[in-house]
């Protein structure tokens, strides 16, 4: 038997939270293959639980071709949307999990409800995901999420670091979130105290990452800091193998938080705003921590929408660097 995951949409985090799913759905039908977008592969890449990684870079008709040719047994979209609902219908895939209360639910053979759309804010993000496989009678005990680190990406970034002169231990500060439209309004002081404050506390260099888009903002930060940028120099697969050498990632809520914490590396993850919901998103991992919002922020102020992110202006370096020492000093929490 085999089966087939579509996690053709959302972002890194959402692809590497999807892999529970793929566990799940292995212990039944052995063969799973996932299909995801062309910048998520690497995401995927060396799973154990996957036989293969397709990328959706076919048009839609070819697309269903080579589905329909693989003979699936079941299909599961995670995240889907018109396309990736159509894909196994048209592919005539038998049994086909999807999310209900939409559009093209009627696609779906067995269409899942959401618990986050009705006023579910504690179950993590895994648990909701995992549900789709349950509706084929799949599930696992273990919802951390699976990010292989290759052997490539560890001697590109030992190479890396040479260059930058990182020669000892170093920790990582991911200061953003992947929010395109905030990149003008999004505030950098505090992080440039807090990297360093988190060089001083734990005697490391101090490695600020980011997408290419972020490296105005992560060059910034680290030239206020005497911190290193390595903004929009590292693929994902490279700031997976970054993040399992480093001592400790300080992260805000995001993929990259959600990668390291994969990885085994001690993750502290920030959520700023009220509207955060750590406990759905919280990072997943044997070494994690998390920091709460406290600041006031307006109900209307989500991270979609807020006009300046006061609350990561305000954010609390005490605080921060507590919840660090305190996961360094109880070793393991799931």
């Amino acid at each position: 038997m085999s089966a087939l995951v579509i996690c053709t949409g959302g972002g890194i985090g959402d692809v590497l939270l999807a892999t529970p799913v793929m566990r799940a759905l292995r212990e039944r039908f052995g063969e799973i293959t996932a299909l995801t977008t062309a910048p998520h592969r690497d995401v995927l890449a060396g799973d154990p639980d996957l036989a293969r990684v397709w990328t959706d870079d076919l048009p839609f008709a070819e697309q269903c071709a080579r589905i329909a040719a693989a003979r699936f047994d079941a299909a599961v979209v995670t995240w889907a949307s018109p396309r990736a609902a159509a894909l196994p219908y048209v592919a005539r895939i038998p049994r086909r999990v999807g999310q209900s209360r939409r559009l093209y639910s009627p696609l779906f053979t067995h269409p899942v409800t959401v618990k986050s759309e009705f006023g579910d804010r504690s179950t993590h993000w895994t648990q909701i995901l995992l549900d789709f496989a349950r509706a084929l009678g799949c599930d696992a005990a273990d919802a951390t999420p699976v990010f292989v680190v290759r052997d490539a990406a560890r001697q590109a970034v030992a190479s890396k670091l040479r260059v930058a002169g990182v020669d000892g231990s170093y920790a990582i500060l991911h200061p953003t979130r992947g929010i395109a439209a905030a990149s003008g309004r999004w505030p950098t002081a505090r992080f440039a105290e807090l990297a360093g404050a988190l060089a001083s506390a734990q005697n490391v260099a101090v490695v600020v990452t980011g997408a290419p888009g972020d490296r105005a903002l992560a060059e910034r930060i680290a030239r206020e800091s005497g911190a290193i940028s390595f903004a929009g120099d590292t693929s994902i697969a490279e700031f997976a193998a970054l993040a399992e050498g480093a001592r400790a990632v300080v992260a805000m809520d995001s993929g990259p938080m959600h990668v390291a914490a994969a990885v085994g590396a001690p993750t502290v993850g920030i959520f700023a705003l009220q509207s955060d919901e750590p406990e759905r998103w919280a990072p997943l991992g044997p070494r994690t921590a998390i920091v709460r919002a406290t600041y006031p922020c307006p109900p209307q102020h989500r991270k979609e929408t807020c006009p300046d992110f006061a609350c990561v202006a305000a954010l609390e370096v005490p605080r921060v660097l507590a919840a660090l020492s305190g996961l360094l000093g109880r070793g393991s929490e799931h």
